[in-house]
């Protein structure tokens, strides 16, 4: 019997910014939810919308729309967050990102995924793993762990250790 060469099929959560569509590796998604209230947190960069909370934790969660230099997410019936895990520097976040609308978890094989191309070099493609094809569509696949710097996720860390004093000022 002839051992067949075995493909590692990856699975992505596809959502939608803009026209384009995105894609996440499921095994970094911890669930998708209906928007809901965001505190806004005082002199957090622009595309850190604020904090959820999800079960008693303090969630921090960032426009991807505003990160990726788009306009503003806005709020629709389809919005939602996606809860995610990043890790940069062997430390784990969860995050919550916003996105247009989810579509659905695609199964990807290698095969159907192209490298990143090179476009000039002040371009930082850093945090797109590839672009997968599917149905003549281009398919942006992102590495969830390069989107956001170390310095970016300390000012989500401190966002959710430190106390919300929001309701003082009211």
């Amino acid at each position: 019997m002839d051992t067949a060469e075995t493909i590692e099929v990856t699975q992505y959560l596809t959502f939608k910014l803009d026209d384009e569509i995105f894609a996440l590796d499921i095994s970094k998604v911890r669930e998708v939810l209906d928007f809901t209230t965001i505190t806004k947190v005082p002199m957090a960069p622009a595309f850190m919308r604020g904090v959820i909370n999800l079960r008693s934790s303090v969630v921090p969660v960032v426009d991807l729309r505003l990160k990726f230099g788009m306009t503003e997410t806005e709020k629709t019936v389809n919005t939602c967050v996606i809860i995610v895990e990043v890790t940069v520097d062997n430390e784990t976040t969860v995050l919550g990102a916003l996105a247009d609308s989810v579509q659905e978890v695609v199964d990807l094989d290698p095969g159907c995924i192209e490298p990143v191309p090179r476009i000039g070099t002040k371009l930082n493609t850093a945090f797109i793993k590839g672009m997968g094809k599917r149905d003549d569509k281009f398919i942006i696949i992102l590495d969830i762990d390069k989107v956001f710097s170390v310095d970016e996720l300390t000012l989500a860390q401190t966002e959710k250790t430190e106390p919300d004093n929001s309701s003082a000022a009211n």
